[in-house]
């Protein structure tokens, strides 16, 4: 199991959108990938919780947390060897965590949670909470959607990850994330 969780190398640099349920997060991802010419990892919890209500009428429970990050690392180390330029992830393991944390009473899976600590990024894109919410079959916490972006917040600044609140439309965001995503592709060069 844990070798399923471990990030694979690439030659990429690796950037995470990172935030609450409907904030533009997979929009963002997808015009940064078109962008960059570069392939951008979906959420694999969408298809996963998505089959699973579409079969069971059923939503998340603890016993999926570890298969979802399984699915999640491998699309992501699959897709990290098609580019040598960046990734756009639209999740990551460490917002794995934070959900687990605020919907199961505070705690995560430890093998969940060590690769979520480990696992490493270039930049975490914040997405704040001034988009319009959303619906749909898998999303239930419109009116929590503060206190969440509170604990991802927290959780980057408690593991000191590198990061960047977006805010504002479509166009500012995209704006401000092709700024930092340049400068990162600049220092690497």
């Amino acid at each position: 199991m844990e070798e399923a969780l471990k990030q694979q190398p690439a030659n990429c640099i690796k950037v995470v959108l990172f935030g609450p349920e409907s904030t533009g997060k997979t929009t963002l991802s997808r015009q940064l990938a078109r962008h960059y010419n570069s392939v951008w990892v979906p959420e694999y919890a969408r298809e996963y919780l998505q089959n699973k209500w579409n079969n069971e009428r059923k939503t998340c429970e603890p016993h999926d947390l570890l298969p979802i990050a399984v699915g999640q690392m491998k699309l992501e180390n699959d897709l990290a060897q098609k580019t040598d330029s960046v990734l756009i992830c639209d999740t990551d393991l460490l917002e794995s965590k934070v959900y687990s944390e605020a919907y199961y009473s505070g705690t995560c899976d430890p093998v969940l949670e060590k690769y979520a600590l480990k696992n490493t990024y270039n930049l975490y894109f914040l997405t704040y909470i001034d988009t319009p919410w959303e619906a749909d079959d898998l999303r239930d916490r419109p009116n929590e959607r503060e206190l969440m972006f509170n604990a991802f917040k927290s959780a980057l600044i408690t593991h000191k990850k590198p990061f960047v609140v977006l805010k504002g439309n479509k166009q500012e965001r995209l704006k401000l994330a092709i700024k930092h995503v340049d400068n990162l592709l600049k220092n690497n060069l």
